[in-house]
């Protein structure tokens, strides 16, 4: 029986876009398999409403389904093809109704060059076909974002039926006639003058149901738990995307698996920001640094560094240095570190710092607001 994808969802056909997503997002909240371990029921509905709302979230895709139906989501369909075929068979249903006109044994004599499209998608869900891909967000701290790190992350994604092999159906059952098409793997589509035919879509043409795998329900896979190792490269931000290969879905009819994107969420740092490559960073430093200079230590990313300040220094300066900011993980080029000087005073109140500050009052030349205007 063909399935209607936005009976899946549980919405109409002109539901917009919006409506859509808000449906499958509550949807897959409440089926998801951490949600439902160990509840097959709850998996094999999550895989559904996941596969409708891939297709019908897809303005393309879903144009398509709506014109073809289920006969769409085959790998290699092709809508003018199917369109020439509906053409042909709305010609050949006017043609040749009624008496008179010759008697052939099957469409295919008559038109040689037009092959069965649903002979022509069961061909092709024969084909070896990638696996879904999988996201799993990690939430990482800043100083192990610039560095990068390896780690294991344990998460339940599908995995090949150990009893079926992928398969989904039961190898030491026995095989049953199909009740569609008591066993012939056709159905005749017209009577009369000219006659034509289309493989069951029960059996796929085969005529027997094979008896489903009672461990994976006849999907091919199991949701289990694994340990994966995740390395996570120098320099990741906020949204970015980390590729582990073939540990997505499996593949079916022998396809590759699909791979894991981990998805980055970096935590902010009480002391450091980030600007694209770069750095930047508060510098305290004393009056005395500042106007006689000093060489101070500072503790960065890659470990502490000794900075100069140069004599004369102004608070809010920048000090750069070179090189200590983020690799790029594209071009593994690094950005700078900026140290920004924030003047500490002193917060003695004794007699003698009265003294010193009013002795360095006498070197300002000039009114020190003197660029303030409203």
């Amino acid at each position: 029986m063909e399935r209607d994808l936005y009976k899946i969802l549980g919405v109409e056909r002109n539901a917009t876009q919006e409506q859509i997503k808000k449906t499958y997002r509550k949807l897959a909240r409440k089926y998801h398999p951490d949600v439902n371990p160990g509840n097959k029921e709850a998996e094999q509905r999550f895989k559904e409403i996941s596969m409708a709302y891939e297709i019908l979230s897809n303005p393309e895709k879903r144009k398509l389904y709506d014109e073809f139906g289920e006969a769409s989501l085959s790998p290699g369909f092709d809508p003018e093809k199917a369109r020439e075929y509906q053409r042909w068979k709305e010609q050949a249903s006017k043609t040749y109704t009624g008496a008179g006109r010759g008697f052939y044994t099957s469409y295919e004599e008559i038109f040689g060059d037009f092959i069965d499209l649903d002979e022509q998608v069961f061909r092709s869900r024969k084909a070896p076909k990638k696996g879904r891909d999988l996201t799993y967000e990690m939430k990482v701290d800043f100083l192990s974002a610039l560095r990068g790190f390896s780690t294991h992350i344990s998460m339940n994604r599908p995995k090949i039926c150990s009893q079926c092999l992928g398969k989904g159906t039961d190898p030491k059952g026995q095989f049953t006639t199909c009740p569609t098409c008591k066993g012939s793997g056709r159905l005749e589509l017209a009577q009369g003058p000219i006659q034509f035919s289309r493989p069951c879509p029960t059996c796929k043409g085969h005529g027997q149901l094979a008896p489903q795998c009672e461990a994976c329900g006849g999907t091919g896979y199991v949701m289990g738990a694994e340990e994966i190792k995740v390395n996570i490269p120098p320099g990741v931000k906020t949204g970015s995307k980390v590729r582990v290969q073939g540990k997505g879905e499996p593949g079916e009819n022998g396809g590759p698996p699909g791979d894991l994107y981990i998805i980055v969420e970096v935590e902010p740092h009480p002391l450091i920001k980030r600007e694209g490559n770069d750095l930047y960073m508060d510098l305290p430093v004393g009056i005395h640094e500042v106007i006689k200079g000093a060489r101070v230590t500072v503790p960065t990313p890659d470990g502490q560094v000794v900075v100069k300040i140069p004599p004369g220094s102004q608070g809010g300066q920048l000090l750069k240095l070179k090189g200590k900011g983020v690799m790029d993980p594209k071009t593994k080029e690094r950005g700078d570190l900026y140290l920004k000087l924030v003047v500490k005073v002193p917060t003695a109140q004794d007699q003698r710092a009265m003294e010193l500050a009013e002795e360095l009052s006498r070197f300002y030349k000039e009114d020190l607001r003197s660029e303030i205007s409203l």
